[in-house]
């Protein structure tokens, strides 16, 4: 271990007992702990006599977590894991939505009194143990300082990361560059112990800027930033016009200021819908929001002993300095940067400021979140967590493992997606799904495929893979299986995101199944027994022209049959139709290369994109990425057919021969090709195809709708 880390100081850390209690005069019952960063023995010393750099600890506020004093970036703490979880199981509880903005406000009251001391980190008890080996998340604060911006986002987090949250308190006059060093020593420290690990610095407001400035100074640390709605543009904010007002105002009118700020920084609608189950009918949603509403007024009124008239002349101070010093050395920032900004943030411009810093860093992601104020993390979205892995920036060392750091989806998560985000879609193709018994016998469900891996799931990918959301959706709810999808390299690099920067589609496919299509993570997933989705015509058919709907452009050799062998993988062919029932392609790659401008950007794309079989010839190897034109039409079905499972086991040594493992790729494709031909003529005998008869029977009947007959 390094020598910066053995001359450290001991660490304290607080270990809270499960029955703990907050009384009046603040005598929370706990354990101290106190370790060496070094080796030695732990011991437990007395709640009552604890100091950590000559400043007491016994009055900080446990309930939120162990508080970590570390002024001099020499000494933290952090909270005892009891137990550390190995894996997420699928679809496992994250706790997003149990608790909302009115939990932050009352837990405010109580951390802002006692208030003394200088700014520390705590973790908080929700966030409960992490997965093994999980890096290190530091909060930083915007203008309230509680540190309790996260809190909403805790129990999710809590699980990927080791978290910390900045609490500067409430009559703190700390200047920039006070709180600038305490967080870069604590970076420092965190890098020290772990230096293979990344460190996540995510930045409300005013911490975004101190978390680009830390990463300024830093450049050869590992860092993530993730800045929220960052006080970068301070100089184009209306903020700057509270100065001469609250100079003048009188104190006794003061109380009416942070009232009406927390009105104009954040979307009270949007704060009340936190806790609210989306699939709750129309009028009890409205009730149960209008509930939530008066509840969550009154405490608003909180917000003049959490930001009073001094503090808020002094932070609008720090803001000032800490957008000029973070804008003066954003070319240093050599970091990972992933900016989240809000569509209508009445306190900075941040849906431009969120570009700028796109065009000025050198590595920078961006959201937009078009309905959401200036208290982002505070209002009703998605996780934190979400968007982290959506945006392909969860990592546990320096360089991203797809399958290691893989995080299953939650139910929450699981829930958003088809509820919210492709339910109209799937409710549309109504998809139907068949599999194949080992007898050969076709029965509707997926009772056919293999519950134990490995499985390759090798099948037909139709038009912008219109099957996959109803595929998940299907593989989790029947079988609650995770399979991975292999996807193109390009959706992982940035290049094919939607124009209006929102979180997308592409980005939810990353949530729940996508991984880069390589060699090495075929290996590695077939080395696991995991179920594993895979086309081999890949962009060619997702992408293909008109005319060619339920063609397969595969390539000539084998390219996953003798890897599969070697791991006596289960191969399970399938075909899916339904496009041409859902669209109509209008716009192909040959229409839109006729049209000069859309030729241009489409030639330069393909030009920058990852070239996934540049050794391969013929019509495969053909794989340019464009957007093709499409117009909706009046829904028919999905139907899908997993045909009869091909086994490898016990046929390693014959599959080696790159002649019989050439038969067996063959036999697959005229397999899938079969199948593509069985759906299309049966579902000319589906009574239900069409949407309107499928409709009359669902408001008829209320249950799955029937299909062809078998």
């Amino acid at each position: 271990m390094s020598s910066l880390v053995h001359t450290m100081a001991s660490v304290v850390t607080f270990r809270m007992s499960p029955n703990y209690r907050i009384n009046s005069v603040y005598k929370p019952n706990f354990r101290v702990k106190a370790r060496s960063l070094g080796d030695g023995d732990s011991s437990v010393l007395s709640s009552e006599s604890v100091a950590a750099n000559g400043a007491s600890v016994i009055r900080d506020k446990v309930k939120y977590g162990a508080l970590v004093h570390s002024g001099d970036g020499r000494t933290k703490t952090r909270a005892v894991k009891d137990t550390v979880s190995e894996d997420l199981a699928l679809l496992w509880e994250d706790g997003y939505g149990t608790k909302s903005v009115t939990d932050y406000l009352d837990e405010a009251k109580e951390i802002i009194k006692p208030d003394g001391g200088p700014p520390r980190w705590f973790c908080p008890v929700d966030c409960g143990p992490p997965l093994e080996d999980s890096p290190t998340l530091l909060f930083l604060p915007g203008i309230d300082g509680l540190g309790l911006g996260l809190v909403l986002h805790h129990r999710p987090l809590g699980k990927a990361f080791e978290v910390q949250c900045l609490h500067i308190p409430v009559s703190d006059q700390t200047p920039f560059e006070g709180l600038l060093q305490f967080v870069e020593k604590t970076v420092r420290l965190e890098h020290a112990s772990s230096p293979n690990k990344p460190i996540y610095l995510v930045g409300d407001s005013l911490g975004g800027c101190l978390a680009l400035a830390v990463a300024a100074r830093n450049p050869n640390i590992d860092l993530v930033l993730i800045l929220v709605n960052p006080a970068t543009s301070f100089g184009r904010s209306q903020l700057q016009l509270l100065f001469p007002i609250l100079e003048a105002l009188p104190d006794e009118l003061y109380v009416t200021v942070p009232y009406l700020l927390s009105f104009t920084m954040g979307e009270p609608t949007k704060m009340a819908m936190v806790n609210i189950d989306k699939r709750l009918p129309p009028i009890l949603r409205s009730q149960q929001l209008s509930a939530n509403l008066t509840a969550l007024l009154p405490h608003l009124s909180g917000m003049a002993n959490i930001i009073p008239k001094d503090t808020l002349l002094w932070k609008l101070k720090l803001l000032k300095s800490a957008s000029a010093y973070a804008n003066s050395r954003l070319h240093a920032v050599k970091a990972e940067v992933l900016v989240l900004a809000s569509g209508k943030d009445n306190i900075f411009p941040s849906g431009d400021e969120a570009k700028r810093l796109k065009s000025s860093l050198q590595n920078c992601t961006i959201r937009l979140f078009k309905d959401n104020g200036h208290t982002l993390l505070l209002e009703n979205n998605l996780s934190l967590l979400t968007i982290i892995k959506g945006t392909y920036k969860y990592r546990r060392s320096r360089k991203i493992d797809p399958i290691l750091d893989f995080l299953p989806p939650s139910r929450t998560e699981f829930n958003y997606l088809f509820d919210q985000v492709v339910g109209l879609l799937n409710a549309a193709a109504s998809a139907v799904m068949f599999s194949t018994l080992e007898d050969g016998k076709i029965v509707k469900g997926l009772a056919g495929i293999p519950n134990e891996g490995p499985v390759l799931l090798i099948g037909y990918h139709m038009l912008l893979g219109l099957e996959l959301y109803p595929l998940i959706e299907q593989f989790f709810r029947e079988k609650n299986i995770r399979f991975y999808g292999m996807a193109h390299p390009e959706i992982f690099l940035g290049r094919l995101e939607d124009p209006s920067y929102e979180f997308s589609l592409i980005d939810w496919l990353k949530v729940m199944i996508a991984v880069p299509v390589t060699g090495r993570n075929l290996f590695n997933l077939l080395s696991k027994k995991s179920h594993i989705l895979l086309y081999p015509g890949g962009i060619r058919e997702a992408l293909h022209y008109k005319g060619e709907q339920y063609k397969l452009f595969w390539p000539n050799h084998q390219e996953f049959v003798r890897m599969a062998a070697r791991f006596g993988a289960t191969i399970v062919p399938f075909g899916v139709i339904g496009e041409d029932d859902i669209v109509e392609l209008v716009l192909d790659y040959n229409d839109l290369m006729k049209i000069p401008v859309l030729s241009d950007n489409i030639r330069d794309l393909n030009n920058q994109s990852v070239k996934v079989r540049d050794e391969i010839s013929g019509e495969v190897a053909n794989q340019a990425i464009f957007v093709p034109g499409l117009l909706p039409k009046i829904p028919g079905r999905f139907y899908f057919l997993f045909g009869r499972p091909i086994h490898t086991k016990g046929r390693e040594v014959l599959l080696r021969d790159k002649e019989s493992a050439n038969k067996l790729y063959l036999h697959i494709k005229s397999e899938v090709e079969r199948n593509l031909s069985y759906l299309l003529k049966k579902r000319e005998e589906d009574p239900y195809r069409s949407i309107i008869d499928r409709t009359a029977y669902n408001l008829m009947y209320g249950r799955d709708v029937p299909t062809f007959k078998l």
